[in-house]
């Protein structure tokens, strides 16, 4: 009498439809995991371009690199204007007296002499370089305090954005608070207007016009590999 072979079934969830299959969710996981792990080897991609990995950098990332005094990429996208340092003032403060010395010596070299020309030249320069001098040490002070009271500001504009070498453009990958590229000029200008540097901004900067702020387009700041 033939005998049928009876074969236990696996688990319920290994059969469906006396076929196995693999578990939904098992699949559903794979497919997640393999978009996660594509968007985390690809990094930030530049919204300009469409460049990413090695290619986009954080600012300060790209500042930091050794090649970007050389290449003058640190001072297009230099954080804060340079201001000179209180010794530096001590210095000038010192420099112009000096000069303003030799100018009163000179004036009275031109008065026990009874020259007019070195007496009056002499005074006439005294003052001019002694009044300049408090004038040079005021503004260096003021421009200290200015660096000093916008730094916050511009470090927390500065430190989030992202650097693209393969087109030279700044932005930010979440869009905020720029929602595009910028040029490296165009960056420095955001960044130095926000914290209040404007005075500090050349002429070139100065006439230089930011690009009108529309909407990221979908895929393009928040993109991800």
């Amino acid at each position: 009498m033939p005998t049928d072979k009876f074969e236990e079934p696996g688990p319920a969830e290994g059969r469906v439809g006396g076929r196995t299959e693999e578990p939904a969710e098992g699949a559903a996981g794979a497919t997640a995991g393999d978009g996660f792990a594509a968007r985390a080897a690809g990094g930030v991609v530049c919204p300009g371009c469409g460049a990413s990995g090695p290619a986009v950098r954080t600012v300060p990332d790209a500042c930091a690199d050794p090649d970007s005094p050389g290449s003058g990429l640190s001072d297009r996208l230099a954080k804060s204007p340079g201001a000179d340092s209180a010794f530096d003032s001590v210095l000038h403060f010192l420099e112009g007296m000096v000069l303003t010395g030799v100018c009163a010596g000179l004036a009275q070299h031109g008065v026990q002499d009874d020259n007019l020309l070195f007496t009056v030249g002499g005074a006439v320069l005294a003052v001019l370089l002694f009044v300049g001098t408090f004038w040079v040490i005021r503004g260096e002070s003021r421009e200290r305090a200015t660096v000093k009271a916008g730094r916050p500001r511009a470090e927390a504009l500065w430190t989030p954005a992202h650097y693209c070498a393969s087109c030279e453009s700044v932005f930010y990958p979440t869009g905020s608070p720029w929602p595009g590229p910028l040029t490296t000029d165009q960056f420095r200008k955001y960044v130095w207007t926000e914290a209040g540097f404007t005075e500090q901004l050349d002429e070139k900067l100065r006439q230089l016009e930011l690009p009108p702020r529309t909407p990221a387009a979908p895929g393009g700041p928040h993109g991800h590999a």
